[in-house]
């Protein structure tokens, strides 16, 4: 019988369904024969004769009638459910009646028939709804049983996965019914893990067992690994991550083992191949950040039909933003990046059918020509400016091209976003910004202020005055455009280029040993998803604000700040190695312009707290544009002479402090945005 079943299910549809059909009209005929046999009827007449076999000819044609009418052959079985069954019943029960309503027309009309009555006809229902369901049901077993996997294995199909499920048993009812009714099958599931710690241990979910509950996960999966040698894969539940303390632990258990880890985010389409949707599962989610859930709704409104531009695209967080923006709806984005082959790595991440929508374009955002040229054809709706250098020790030697890129690059696009009139300019700022200490910091500030003085001209409609700094300024004449210049700041995102994850994660490979400036060392992180998504809120919140709630700089709410050596440790153990034993530990001291801690805002700034998750609005010093102005000329004659402490000294009074501009001595005295109530 099994491999009966097996061979039909590997034939093409149509030659299937027609040996179903013809399978089932040999089940009617027998069903009548069995039904006279249990009740001991003895017919008036031969089965065989030419009148008997027209009665059988005419069985057979009013049951596939009926069966076909009653929907028996529009189900794929493997998928079949208790409205599929129901459908038999009503066919074998409509065909009960229309055998037992000819029978009487034929006694009533012709001639009585000895031997049939009500009795053979209910006989008659029973063993046709029992025999045609059968083999049906008989398949559902196959297929969803432990049968069908030991005939798989037998037959020599290695590549079925063998997993464990951690999580809740309400999940894990839903992969088990849909691994086994999935064609092919890629994993078995071999034991339940359950985050409840009431679960029923022991008890089977799907014919799978429970294995192991809260709190003694761990102590479970070190056991279980050790005594099978044919687990190969360790599947996470939905946010497991945030419900269980022992989560990175797991994962290490399970990594050195060898045994992979993925954690399940949902189910494809089952016209796609109907499989689990498994994403793998990165240090950011290691690191049990509480992520906030995206209001979807609202930045899909600011976003969809809209055209986007942004800078620096090709870049960890510029290329996440592009993407979400396509996933959004926009009616195109237009990607400016120096790096051809960021853009060519970008390429490679857009599915097809967004393709039409990108524009890519090999740009340095300080060529104001050729900047001007692509928005004015472009006529984005918005400006994500993400274009920067920030890695820190490099740009300490690096700093004319720290300046160059972070602070005129950010002047160029703002001021030709007003130029070009775009309605919305936003950068992507950094904690680096607060009290800064370095020459990122030191820019990142400058551009903020840049960009908030620009704001406040702009809100004011007193439109600022392009000057000249040998090119670096906007051009004369620039008018008020109405453009909604804001600032958002936030920490390090993880596991973005040349981020502590990318490093250590290098390090690691290479057997060590991983190196950490010093054990004090904190820092904030957020995923890149998060990040971009509340950019695109407080872009999203930026519009809607006038007056005295008008922000210029928006700040991200980043949790609490994370040690760099927890997560240097984390990691390791990640890897299935153990810090300081297999994966030695290194610090080196701290390098020129680090500090041990970052802030997300200086003393002086007020933060407000609006209605939208994890954004606040900053109230902060904002310097007048007619100094910004004034100061450009002197910051390009210091880079011209290589004077990195008179550039600093000028960046320096562009966030408040008094320094000199141009030889001459100014108190910084910044203008006050406003205080909060």
């Amino acid at each position: 019988m099994t491999a009966y079943v097996e061979a039909v299910s590997e034939l093409r549809p149509r030659m299937r369904r027609a040996i179903i059909m013809a399978q089932d009209l040999v089940m009617v005929l027998v069903a009548v024969a069995l039904s006279l046999i249990l009740s001991q009827s003895r017919l008036s007449f031969d089965a065989f004769s030419a009148s008997g076999l027209a009665c059988w000819v005419l069985i057979v044609l009013v049951a596939h009638l009926l069966f076909r009418t009653c929907g028996l052959y529009n189900t794929v079985w493997r998928f079949a459910s208790t409205p599929d069954f129901f459908n038999i019943l009503k066919g074998c029960g409509s065909l009960t009646v229309v055998l037992y309503l000819a029978s009487l027309a034929f006694r009533f009309f012709f001639q009585p028939v000895a031997g049939l009555n009500e009795r053979q006809f209910i006989v008659f229902f029973l063993v046709s709804f029992t025999i045609i369901s059968a083999p049906r049901l008989y398949y559902r077993f196959l297929r969803d049983g432990a049968s069908w996997r030991i005939l798989r294995r037998a037959a020599g199909d290695a590549s079925t996965k063998q997993a464990l499920f951690i999580g809740r048993l309400s999940e894990a009812d839903v992969i088990v019914r849909f691994i086994r009714t999935a064609q092919p099958s890629e994993y078995a599931i071999s034991g339940i893990m359950a985050t409840e710690s009431d679960a029923p241990l022991g008890t089977q979910i799907q014919g799978v067992p429970v294995v192991a509950l809260r709190p003694r996960l761990v102590e479970v999966l070190e056991d279980y690994v050790k005594g099978t040698e044919s687990l190969d894969l360790l599947i996470f539940g939905q946010g497991v991550e945030r419900e269980i303390e022992d989560y990175a632990e797991l994962v290490r258990v399970a990594r050195h083992s060898g045994i992979g880890v993925v954690q399940f985010s949902g189910l494809s389409e089952l016209g796609q191949g109907g499989k689990l949707v498994l994403d793998a599962v990165e240090m950011e989610t290691i690191m049990r950040r509480s992520a906030v859930a995206t209001d979807t709704t609202r930045i899909g409104a600011f976003v969809g039909g809209k055209r986007v531009m942004v800078t620096g695209g090709a870049g960890s967080i510029g290329r996440v933003l592009v993407k979400r923006a396509l996933e959004l709806g926009a009616e195109a984005v237009l990607v400016a990046d120096n790096s051809e082959f960021g853009i060519f790595q970008l390429d490679q991440l857009i599915d097809d059918g967004d393709r039409d929508r990108l524009t890519s374009r090999i740009v340095d955002v300080t060529d104001r020509p050729h900047m001007t040229r692509l928005v004015n054809e472009f006529k984005p709706a918005i400006i994500f400016h993400a274009a920067a250098l920030k890695h820190v020790p490099l740009l300490e030697e690096n700093w004319e091209a720290a300046i160059e890129t972070n602070v005129f690059g950010t002047l160029a696009c703002a001021e030709i976003a007003a130029e070009c009139g775009v309605p919305q300019f936003l950068l992507i700022s950094s904690d680096k910004a607060v009290d800064p200490t370095s020459v990122l910091g030191v820019t990142k500030r400058a551009a903020e202020q840049v960009v908030s003085s620009l704001h406040e001209a702009q809100a004011a409609a007193s439109p600022p005055r392009a000057g000249a700094a040998n090119g670096h300024a906007g051009a004369p004449g620039l008018r008020h455009s109405g453009t909604k210049f804001i600032a958002v700041r936030f920490g390090n995102v993880f596991g973005s280029n040349g981020s502590v994850a990318t490093i250590f994660q290098a390090q690691i490979e290479a057997g060590g040993p991983v190196t950490i400036t010093d054990r004090r060392m904190t820092r904030y992180f957020m995923t890149v998803a998060e990040a971009v998504d509340l950019v695109i809120m407080s872009a999203a919140d930026a519009e809607q604000r006038q007056g005295a709630d008008d922000y210029a700089i928006y700040m991200l709410d980043m949790g609490k700040p994370v040690p760099i050596l927890e997560v240097a440790e984390t990691m390791i153990r990640m890897a299935g190695k153990s810090p300081y034993t297999d994966i030695p530990i290194r610090f080196t001291g701290i390098r020129p312009g680090e500090k041990l801690h970052e802030t997300l805002h200086a003393e002086n700034e007020d933060v407000v707290k609006l209605d939208i998750a994890k954004i606040f609005g900053l109230r902060t010093g904002v310097i007048e544009w007619p100094r910004i102005e004034a100061a450009l000329p002197a910051l390009v004659a210091a880079m011209h002479d290589r004077d990195k402490a008179a550039a600093l000294a000028i960046l320096g009074g562009l966030y408040g402090a008094e320094e000199d501009i141009g030889g001459a001595r100014e108190e910084a005295a910044p203008k006050t945005a406003g205080q909060v109530g």
